[in-house]
């Protein structure tokens, strides 16, 4: 009896799976200096937009001033306007929804007194709860070479165990390369969209290099030790399971960000969307494309 299901079941699981490698099929026919330049051009792309809009330090990294008013129901953009005029300086207000609760934060630039942003509001708000952090700048200095220091070591320890595992140095390259580019239009993206570079989006950088470089060894290995017969077939099987792997952490990730009510936790979820759509086209085509440019100049023992 379960032999017959089994029956009945696999022409329409054939075709459905037959139409999904067709669609692939397109990648993995695509010319290895198609693959190679394209990705290339988003890359430089992304770095002359670092180049000319990088992403504003958040407080954590360059200092200042946080309030935050439990208990406020308002419209953030128009109590920045109104809190900017009083005081004299640009503020930044960000509303929240915690448990049982709704408030605001607002941020001021290093030197202002948050006592003044309290009193300023209890005028509006007399009823409401606030609490107050004061960053100093030194703090911000150290926080941020602290930050630049652990993407460092991460993506150096990565790069050192890519090279011990692979021990070769065109498909090591081109996962650290991925890796890298992944990181940099991530940021770039953060740039354009106005998200702030924290402690928590850096935090989410370091997440990054985990994410895609597990996609990334996956196709180097399928590649070069494949057991399939040809580059296109072992091609093909990598990226069926990479491209599950990849959707279902973006679903997760989209889903988090849909339903959070923290700015930090909106923030780390949008930056790992970032990368991880970055790392689609640099695992499945750049990466893909060098390792089709290797292996068919027969480095694997004339296997093509």
């Amino acid at each position: 009896m379960s032999k017959s299901k089994n029956k009945g079941k696999s022409p329409e699981k054939k075709s459905v799976k037959a139409r999904e490698r067709e669609k692939l099929r397109v990648l993995a026919r695509m010319h290895y200096k198609k693959m190679i330049t394209y990705p290339l051009i988003v890359f430089i792309a992304a770095v002359l937009i670092l180049a000319v809009h990088f992403p504003t330090l958040g407080i954590d990294l360059r200092g200042g001033v946080v309030v935050t008013a439990y208990g406020v129901s308002a419209n953030p953009d128009q109590l920045a306007k109104d809190l900017s005029s009083a005081l004299g300086v640009q503020v930044k207000v960000e509303s929240f929804t915690g448990v049982g609760t709704t408030g605001v934060r607002i941020y001021a630039p290093a030197g202002t007194d948050p006592e003044k942003i309290i009193s300023l509001m209890k005028e509006k708000y007399p009823d409401a709860k606030y609490s107050q952090n004061v960053v100093q700048p030194t703090f911000g200095k150290v926080a941020q070479r602290q930050g630049m220091k652990a993407i460092a070591l991460a993506f150096l320890a990565m790069a050192a165990v890519v090279f011990l595992f692979f021990r070769n140095p065109v498909s090591s390259m081109a996962i650290i390369f991925s890796a890298f580019s992944d990181m940099t239009i991530a940021v770039a993206l953060m740039g354009v969209f106005g998200i702030e570079l924290t402690t928590a989006t850096i935090a989410a950088l370091l997440m990054l290099i985990g994410y895609t470089v597990d996609s990334n060894i996956l196709l180097t290995t399928k590649l070069l030790k494949r057991k399939e017969d040809t580059i296109e077939d072992a091609y093909l099987s990598a990226v069926s399971t990479g491209f599950t792997m990849s959707t279902t952490t973006l679903g997760a990730l989209f889903v988090l960000w849909l339903i959070s009510t923290s700015q930090t936790i909106d923030n780390i979820a949008i930056v790992l969307i970032f990368g991880l759509l970055a790392d689609f086209m640099n695992t499945w085509i750049f990466n893909a494309g060098v390792l089709k440019w290797y292996l068919s100049r027969n480095v694997q023992g004339g296997r093509s």
